[in-house]
This record gives structure tokens, C-alpha cells and sequence, in this order.
């Protein structure tokens, strides 16, 4: 992206956040604010019609991981940076894995935001250094539903990750139908199909699930 400005939208937060963000972009020479403090019915619209190469997105604003796929593969040209409160490393594991470029905590410093930013701008993803613990939201994952969810996305069947992990196969399923849960899908098919964005493969991984 060298030599160009890097064009940004800002989605809705608390005032003062928004005042924040918008400050530290329009500070930053290289970045251009399109847009600012955009709420979410009106986000899809804003991003058509400006089409920011970045978009900074409240991750409480995104009612499952899901939609974070559905964003990338409607604007592909456009890179998501979520700032979220209290969010797993998991969790945060899992957006990137569903299209996100960053996901950063709310109380990043600005250098950590541009730091993401300019990423995201040259399709390069950014993990954060750390976070505080859960906040308890649907989504959080456990610790061991991390692991099963990272045995299910490489395509292993039950009884292959019921071995690996050293739990019972209905354990594994317990834990399958959590995960499915918390990231708002409701099978293995869908979920796969969500972070891979290959239908006819997760189509064909589904009798996995037994």
C-alpha cells in the first residue's frame, strides 16, 4: 500500500471510542476517514457505497462469528479490524478464521489500532497480544472446546478427535453441539461451509458428525 492512502470506515461505539478512533485516523497522513460511527443496519449500505479498503467494526455489534464470514464474502475488497470487550483468545482465533484482519481489545493502544489498520490494508492478519478473561457472552469458548473445534475444522470424525483428545465420542458430540451454539451454526456442515467457504466440501464432511 505504499504511496497510498488507506481509505477507513468507523462503525458505532460509545462516543467517546468513536471520537478516539476518528481522531487517530485523521491524524494518520497515509488514512482517509470515509466514514464514522456507522450503526449496524446501516453498515452493509455504508460499505457498498464507500467501500473502505478497512472497516472498523464493534464485535458486540456482530450478533454471532458467522456474520464476520458473511461480511468478507460480500465485501471482499474490504478488510474488518473488530475491537471487542473481554473476548477469549478463542474466540478472537475464531474471527480471524472467519474472515476478520484484527481483533483487538477495547483498550489498545493507538499504535497497536494503526498497527492493525495498515495490516489489514495489505491483506495481512493481525492476532492481539493478549486480553482480559471471558466476559461470559454465548460466544466465549472453553478451553476445550477450542481444541474440538480445531480437530472438527481439520475435517476429523468424532471417534478421531474422541482418540486424540482422550474423551468419550459423546463427549466430543457435547462439545460439537456447544461450539455450534456459541458460533450460531447448527450443524458441522455449516459451520465448515462458514470458514472455508467451500458448501460442496463441508456438504461432504457431514457424515462426520456421527
Amino acid at each position: 500500500m505504499s504511496g497510498n492512502v488507506v481509505t477507513v470506515a468507523i462503525g458505532a461505539f460509545e462516543d467517546l471510542l468513536v471520537a478516539g478512533l476518528g481522531a487517530l485516523v485523521e491524524g494518520e497522513p497515509s488514512l482517509r476517514l470515509v466514514a464514522s460511527d456507522v450503526e449496524s443496519a446501516e453498515l452493509e449500505r455504508v460499505l457498498r457505497r464507500k467501500a473502505p479498503r478497512v472497516a472498523i467494526v464493534d464485535r458486540a455489534s456482530l450478533s454471532s462469528p458467522i456474520e464476520v464470514r458473511a461480511l468478507a464474502d460480500r465485501f471482499p475488497d474490504t478488510h474488518f479490524v473488530l475491537i471487542a470487550d473481554g473476548i477469549s483468545s478463542a474466540e478472537s482465533a475464531q474471527l480471524l478464521a472467519f474472515g476478520a484482519s484484527a481483533c483487538l481489545s477495547r483498550g489498545s493502544q493507538a499504535r497497536d489500532v494503526l498497527s492493525a489498520i495498515h495490516m489489514a490494508a495489505r491483506g495481512l492478519q493481525l492476532a492481539p497480544r493478549t486480553f482480559g478473561p471471558p466476559s461470559g457472552a454465548a460466544t466465549g469458548l472453553t478451553e476445550r472446546e477450542a481444541e474440538v473445534l480445531a480437530e472438527l475444522q481439520r475435517r476429523r470424525a468424532n471417534a478421531q478427535i474422541a482418540s486424540d483428545l482422550h474423551i468419550s465420542v459423546e463427549t466430543v458430540r457435547t462439545h460439537a453441539r456447544s461450539i455450534y451454539r456459541k458460533l450460531g451454526v447448527s450443524s458441522r456442515r455449516e459451520l465448515l461451509a462458514a470458514s472455508t467457504g467451500d458448501a460442496a466440501a463441508a456438504q461432504a464432511d457431514a457424515a462426520s458428525d456421527a
